[in-house]
């Protein structure tokens, strides 16, 4: 006699959260992503089969979904109030991010764009802090990160740390910038090496370190401006 397999018995590659984290998000079916959010079914239907009867209702039209109410999902058998709040739930953040848009990325062309980005966090502060600036090949900012905190005269950097950040991040170059408290924007020694040392290490991987910005009393410090980079 059939049997009908809980998810738990699926392939691995079948289950829908098993499947995301092997094949990533984009593998799924609407019908899957709604099941991982309702996480179960009942004992004669999986949370997959739960969720296509859901779906079955609007026509397979996501935007219809979406104006169903708390009480409309009760109706499904398999659907408690819980789990009808987690749906409507992911509905509303899915409303409202159609509604933000994308958020424009800053470029930086200039020594004066990356000098623009970080005087806010780093003018006044009483001790050093070393952040990196991650860019797209169209020099579009992707993230910032602190990479290390200090004292009054340096901070310790990882050249691993900085590499791994650009690589995670798929950046296609890097600006490094730290900020010098005594206001004196004159490299040190220590920063020349590092930058060198960074500089060396993101050739290997392909990812130029186009700028070393030094920031200070209310000005900054370019190395590639002054051609040392």
């Amino acid at each position: 006699m059939y049997k009908k397999l809980s998810i738990k018995e699926w392939a691995v590659e079948d289950r829908p959260r098993e499947k995301m984290l092997v094949k990533g998000i984009r593998s799924l079916s609407e019908a899957e992503l709604i099941a991982i959010l309702i996480g179960s079914g009942t004992k004669k239907e999986s949370a997959v089969d739960v969720s296509r009867n859901i779906l079955a209702s609007v026509n397979n039209n996501l935007n219809e979904l979406g104006k169903k109410t708390v009480n409309d999902f009760m109706q499904f058998n398999g659907i408690g109030e819980a789990k009808a709040i987690t749906i409507s739930a992911a509905m509303e953040l899915g409303r409202r991010r159609k509604e933000t848009g994308a958020e424009e990325k800053l470029k930086v062309i200039t020594s004066s764009d990356a000098a623009a980005i970080f005087k806010p966090l780093l003018s006044d502060l009483a001790h050093e802090e070393f952040w990196i600036l991650l860019l797209n090949r169209n020099n579009l900012v992707l993230d910032k990160y602190m990479v290390s905190q200090g004292g009054l005269s340096g901070t310790v950097i990882d050249v691993r740390i900085i590499l791994k950040m650009a690589l995670e991040k798929l950046a296609c170059s890097i600006i490094l910038c730290h900020n010098h408290p005594s206001g004196n924007l004159v490299p040190s020694e220590a920063d020349k090496e590092i930058t060198r040392k960074i500089k060396e290490a993101g050739k290997h991987m392909d990812i130029p370190v186009l700028d070393h910005v030094i920031i200070g009393n209310g000005s900054y410090f370019s190395f590639a401006d002054e051609g040392m980079i």
